[in-house]
């Protein structure tokens, strides 16, 4: 194991695409699908060479400070290797081009889910498990890098309950990291602590899918995309899966991961004495959830109660069943629709405002989580903020309770998390501007640019007017919104913090 210690992080990641290449290529030759089980094939053996060729060129490397290095690695990651990935998909599909290829990949392995092939049947089977194996990669990569990377250097939401001031250094600096632990032993150490775990959960959600009544290929494409939460289906969603109820309700059970980093890494990164009852982030998820759905099935009820057909106790559970799963799916940036959220409306005659979902996905899942959005533990920061300033007005000579953590969130948590915020609806307004200056209508760019940013790409085909294609728009946009696709899976901080000074310093 030392060996692959001494390896660039990119390199790393390179060779574990070449491999994964060698999924699709046997399901391909199950399936008698010869040309995709060729394509793949060639492409496992020319990308293991060149992997073989980079590795050997670059073996003797030893970067000054290794944090760095994997942070710069994990940004070419999300950028140069879906263009290895979208070889191999661009010749096998055939009649395409590489862009669409190319955005099709990225939008993968970000776990975003966005897709230019609205028809299903346009890609073979090896083709979709190829899309759902490298989103479920792009998750696991981001279980890892999250606990590895990111919380050592108090990125990717766990900068809200940093120890030290924001703004004033922090007490762990990006070279005291590199001196205290070496970053490539912890990625390692945290790899085959998670992975089996990822590898695990998959497992189970996919034997589950199938005892519900689900085809073995598709149960596995979207036990993949659950715990990814990319949302991708060779059979456009759950809404056509043969499961139906008891298939969304293991889905929903599974869900869970997606809120609150307890659920699997509990231990990991010192939280050991915290349960999911007092997580503030899972309690965040389950006020939204309960909160939400019981507006939306009060106002379908409200409607059907007004309509001439009345009230129907059927209709009614579906309705409440319809509006909990899918409020669910798209607050973890997955994207499912439930099979009977279309009946909520046709029983009550209302549709339902694409803007609670743009809402939701906007918000996101937990911390280290493969959710996207702005997360529950910034949410749940300028929450107690708020109720802390409200309180002030009240009575402006009282102090605050609740323990050092909770007042250390209420201050330098809420201030770091508005810092985010604001930086999150700057790039969303970049975004729709690039995108309309593509030719991209104005309703139009506003769902592609939260769908991006929160990786929630079924989002442009439910939460607008008319569902949103994306093999409709300008080749210049798709560029962009793969752009923006990297940056609401890195997020700003994580960027912004390759241009810190001390992490460049010798």
């Amino acid at each position: 194991m030392g060996w692959i210690t001494r390896l660039p992080f990119f390199v790393v990641l390179m060779g574990l695409g070449a491999i994964a290449m060698i999924v699709p290529a046997i399901h391909g030759a199950i399936m008698e699908d010869f040309n995709t089980m060729r394509v793949f094939f060639y492409g496992f053996i020319l990308f293991s060479i060149l992997t073989l060729i980079v590795g050997l060129t670059t073996a003797g490397y030893a970067p000054q400070n290794v944090a760095r290095s994997q942070l710069i690695g994990l940004l070419s990651a999300f950028t140069l290797l879906p263009m290895i990935f979208a070889v191999p998909f661009y010749e096998a599909v055939g009649n395409t081009t590489y862009l669409d290829a190319w955005f099709e990949m990225v939008s993968s392995f970000t776990t975003t889910g966005a897709s230019v092939y609205e028809n299903a049947g346009r890609l073979t089977p090896s083709l979709h498990l190829w899309r759902a194996l490298v989103g479920w990669l792009g998750g696991l990569l981001v279980w890892v890098t999250a606990v590895s990377i990111f919380a050592p250097m108090n990125l990717g939401g766990f900068e809200v309950r940093a120890t030290t001031n924001i703004g004033k250094g922090s007490s762990t600096s990006f070279t005291q990291i590199a001196r205290i632990a070496d970053p490539s032993e912890r990625m390692v150490r945290y790899t085959l602590s998670l992975t089996p775990i990822y590898v695990g959960l998959t497992f189970l959600l996919w034997v589950g899918l199938v005892i519900m009544g689900e085809f073995p290929y598709i149960a596995l494409c979207h036990a993949m995309s659950t715990l990814s939460t990319s949302g991708i289906s060779p059979i456009g969603g759950l809404y056509y899966a043969a499961s139906r109820f008891w298939g969304e309700l293991l889905v929903f059970v599974f869900f869970a991961f997606a809120l609150s980093r307890l659920t699997f890494s509990r231990g990991l990164i010192g939280e050991a004495g915290q349960g999911l009852r007092r997580d503030p982030e899972f309690l965040t998820a389950i006020f939204l959830i309960g909160s939400v759905t019981a507006l939306l099935f009060i106002r379908h009820f409200v409607g059907a109660a007004d309509s001439p057909s009345g009230t129907n106790l059927g209709a009614s559970w579906q309705a409440l069943w319809g509006a909990l799963f899918t409020v669910t799916s798209f607050l973890t940036t997955t994207g499912f629709e439930s099979h009977y959220w279309g009946g909520a409306a046709n029983w009550s005659g209302l549709e339902t405002p694409g803007l609670f979902l743009i809402g939701l996905a906007l918000i996101g899942g937990g911390v280290a989580t493969t959710a996207g959005g702005v997360k529950l533990l910034r949410i749940y920061a300028l929450f107690r903020h708020g109720q802390r300033e409200q309180e002030r007005l009240v009575h402006p000579s009282s102090v605050g309770g609740g323990g050092r953590e909770a007042r250390r969130i209420r201050k330098q948590g809420a201030y770091i998390s508005w810092i985010f915020f604001m930086l999150f609806a700057i790039s969303i307004a970049v975004v729709m501007l690039l995108l309309s200056l593509t030719g991209v209508q104005f309703e139009t760019s506003m769902v592609l640019a939260v769908s991006a940013l929160s990786t929630t790409g079924p989002l442009a085909a439910v939460a607008a007017e008319t569902p949103i294609s994306y093999s409709g728009i300008p080749d210049a946009a798709k560029i962009v919104l793969a752009a923006a696709m990297v940056l609401g899976r890195l997020e700003t901080l994580a960027i912004i913090a390759l241009f810190n000074p001390e992490i460049w310093r010798r």
